[in-house]
């Protein structure tokens, strides 16, 4: 019995292929599809999104927003597209934000979880992005209300609605209250 060969994408082919109107990411060269998210997953990423916006905007930070494609790895390829993502000023490509995927990792990946992802999907993805150099990514619970910090160390911390958001290193300055992110 033979089997067939399935062609790995590059990120490159990834782009310049057709839409299809689903939420696609590249992993390991294969494309996946997702279901799209529901209301309760967009407006906690939005309210994330208002919270850092404003504050990379005081200071001319960075760039922040949702869903970017960033190339996590080469051969097989891998490009992730965070609900929510910063990328520092200093990190931009000598050309500036692409209007492909971003070719580096970004500072901070945030998940917001759906009812519809398993677990080790997640934990696929928090390792792909820290493997990849992201020095922070926030998993976001609506359900429970709840905040996993994951670092590069592989221990994650758990915020609940009561405690703050925060990372001096990656973003100096930035506080936002978790239950802000559920109002």
């Amino acid at each position: 019995m033979s089997t067939v060969a399935t062609k790995l994408l590059t990120a490159e082919e990834f782009w310049a292929s057709p839409l299809n109107g689903k939420h696609r990411e590249l992993v390991a060269g294969e494309v996946v599809e997702t279901m799209p998210t529901g209301g309760l997953h967009a407006v906690v990423a939005g309210h994330l999104i208002e919270q850092l916006r404003s504050w990379a905007r005081s200071g001319d930070r960075g760039a922040v927003g949702p869903e970017a494609g960033f190339i996590l790895a080469r051969d097989p390829d891998v490009v992730r597209a965070p609900d929510v993502f910063f990328v520092s000023k200093s990190r931009f490509p000598p050309a500036g934000i692409p209007e492909a995927f971003w070719p580096i990792a970004p500072d901070l990946a945030v998940e917001v979880i759906s009812p519809s992802e398993a677990a080790e999907e997640v934990h696929d993805k928090v390792l792909e992005y820290l493997d990849a150099g992201t020095p922070t990514v926030w998993v976001i619970y609506p359900r429970s209300q709840e905040v996993v910090i994951h670092t590069p160390d592989r221990l994650a911390r758990t915020l609940g609605k009561n405690e703050i958001l925060q990372d001096a290193k990656v973003l100096p300055g930035f506080r936002c209250a978790v239950a802000e992110l559920f109002r």
